[in-house]
């Protein structure tokens, strides 16, 4: 049978809660740029929606694009300047866009704050991190107390460098906090929490002296290389689970 973006929708809400960050998530989560019904041979995956990543999926011969950061985020934009290039690409060449944000951040075994913890070697992660009213990291005990040049080397994809390395507290942190992405901010909740290291892929001028009073370790991972884990998890899945699929990662580093 052949594979529509409405069958891969179906089948990523499957496992991604998607209905139920609809009120928090600015994102639009799902299929933002449809297809002409095409069957779907091959799929593109990447962290941001751009032109880049565009150009080099068509090139590859994808027939969608799947990414964490998409083209809309819950307000209308006008189609010109670069937003527009976006679009055409997409249009002229008959391939979907479908995006899928703080559903993949979230969750417990394919997320990227879950992956992240499972390189840490966490045991037996629990939720943290508020955001308007549920959980999206995860907090726990380390297996093996670490450095944060070991935290480092641990999560950094393809060995490149953090954003930032802050070794305010314990020379060894046995527990840890993680949120992927923007989450500077929430290094406070790691505070109020009493963990011993914070991991996200950015910080922030405001939180660094809390860090630093309270004695704790911050690794800034990089917005990018902390969330290339659920979107490769998601294009293992496809290979797994769907017969047939060509598959195709694209990596666009920012180095933020």
């Amino acid at each position: 049978m052949a594979l529509t973006t409405r069958k891969l929708d179906d089948f990523f809400r499957g496992f991604l809660d998607m209905d139920g960050f609809a009120g928090m998530d600015s994102s639009m989560n799902g299929i933002q740029v449809d297809n002409d019904g095409s069957e779907l041979k091959k799929i593109a995956f990447a962290v941001d929606a751009c032109q880049e990543v565009f150009k080099r999926a068509i090139d590859a011969g994808a027939w969608l694009i799947f990414v964490h950061h998409g083209l809309f985020w819950g307000k209308p934009l006008r189609i010109d300047g670069g937003h527009r290039e976006r679009v055409r690409l997409l249009l002229e060449n008959n391939v979907a866009l479908y995006a899928v944000h703080l559903p993949l951040d979230q969750h417990p075994t394919m997320g990227n704050n879950a992956l992240l913890m499972e390189m840490l070697g966490v045991k037996q992660p629990q939720p943290f991190g508020m955001y308007h009213g549920r959980h999206i990291g995860y907090k726990g005990e380390l297996s093996t107390p670490l450095t944060v040049d070991e935290v480092v080397k641990k999560i950094s994809y393809k060995d490149r460098p953090p954003l930032g390395v802050y070794p305010f507290g314990k020379k060894e942190s046995c527990t840890c906090a993680v949120i992927c992405g923007g989450a500077a901010y929430e290094a406070i909740q790691a505070i109020e929490e009493g963990v011993d290291l914070y991991v996200s892929g950015e910080t922030n001028h405001t939180v660094y002296h809390h860090a630093m009073e309270a004695r704790l370790n911050i690794v800034a991972g990089g917005h990018y290389s902390t969330e290339v884990w659920g979107v490769r998890r998601m294009m293992e899945e496809c290979v797994n689970q769907i017969p047939g699929l060509d598959c195709e990662f694209i990596d666009v580093p920012t180095g933020l």
